[in-house]
């Protein structure tokens, strides 16, 4: 295995529809949705969009999906200021990397924007 392909292998990968973590095999393409559903959500964006000012790299999110990333959001800011305020009081580093595991949970979460 070459350095190249060990790299490729190592790197991880998100559809580019859900955000989800794609699996990428060391042949072939690289993968750019995790299932058929993405792919073609993905084509219905894409035809949908033509002809007009849209951009096709452009997130179209319904209303409920964008009260559920605002509420992701204010959950990882309110994680955020817990781990400040605990560094503020000297907290134990037991404390803290609990804190922190919780914050970067929240932040993958948020990442995911369908």
């Amino acid at each position: 295995m070459t350095a190249d392909t060990q790299r490729r292998r190592d790197r991880q990968v998100a559809c580019a529809w859900c955000g989800r973590e794609i699996e990428d095999s060391t042949l072939g393409r690289r993968r750019k949705y995790c299932r058929q559903s993405c792919r073609q959500r993905a084509y219905e964006q894409r035809t949908l969009t033509a002809g007009t000012n849209i951009p096709d790299d452009a997130v179209i999110l319904r209303p409920d999906e964008v009260r559920d990333l605002a509420d992701r959001l204010f959950e990882l800011r309110c994680a955020a200021e817990d781990l400040r305020t605990a560094v503020a009081e000297d907290a134990d580093s037991a404390t803290l990397a609990g804190l922190a595991d919780v914050v970067v949970d929240l932040a993958v979460a948020a990442e995911r924007v369908r």
